[in-house]
């Protein structure tokens, strides 16, 4: 009986008939949220883009962006996709969007719940759940790789940052490894410099962002 339901799921579903469910063929029968976000995942091509997009609405770096603003920011992320869509459509996405990540309804949005649009190869949360520092911590570590003070750190800090912080963490990383995590971080920087509060969202687990 299961072999003859998973026959019919597949003639309804693998519309190419290749024996694989692809995305678009999977986001047809998930619920809407989830859908949602299959679909929003092939439009955003890269962190990078996704927070160039954030950055010109989060612009006091709080680690937010107001609810009336969402469709802008939703908007600019399609138009660097180069992905067509009407009125409607990003209404439709705007509205998803507030009932999945505005859950206490204060008009705000955080940037560590919204990176879960991105791909997950590109999800540069994801890829550090290993390392979560407190806060105390975190600001013991920033405040040693930031040895002017002037409140962001660069690529070459950021390297020696991270190899410490693998190293210490008994992370099994090669200097490849360590090259893509530093590229996946540099993606939040802004003109090379890394504020504290964006790589607080990333390498701290209790954070207020």
């Amino acid at each position: 009986a299961f072999k003859e339901k998973m026959k019919e799921f597949m003639a309804n579903f693998d519309k190419n008939a290749d024996g694989r469910i692809e995305m678009s063929e999977l986001a047809q029968i998930l619920p809407t949220e989830e859908n949602f976000l299959l679909c929003f995942r092939e439009f955003v091509g890269s962190s990078a883009e996704f927070m160039a997009a954030w950055r010109r609405y989060d612009t006091d770096r709080s680690g937010y962006i107001e609810s009336n603003e969402l469709e802008g920011f939703l908007s600019d992320l399609l138009k660097k996709a180069n992905r067509n869509y009407d009125a409607k459509k990003l209404n439709d996405y705007t509205q998803t969007i507030l009932r999945m990540f505005d859950l206490n309804g204060d008009g705000k949005l955080g940037l560590s719940e919204m990176a879960r649009l991105l791909p997950i190869e590109e999800n540069f949360l994801l890829k550090f759940q290993g390392i979560r520092l407190t806060v105390k911590e975190f600001d013991s570590l920033f405040t040693l790789y930031d040895k002017d003070g002037n409140g962001y750190i660069d690529e070459q800090e950021l390297e020696a940052l991270l190899k410490d912080l693998c190293d210490k963490n008994k992370m099994d990383v090669d200097s490849t490894g360590l090259v893509d995590y530093k590229k996946s971080i540099m993606a939040l920087s802004d003109g090379g410099k890394l504020y504290r509060t964006e790589l607080e969202i990333v390498l701290c687990r209790d954070s207020t962002l």
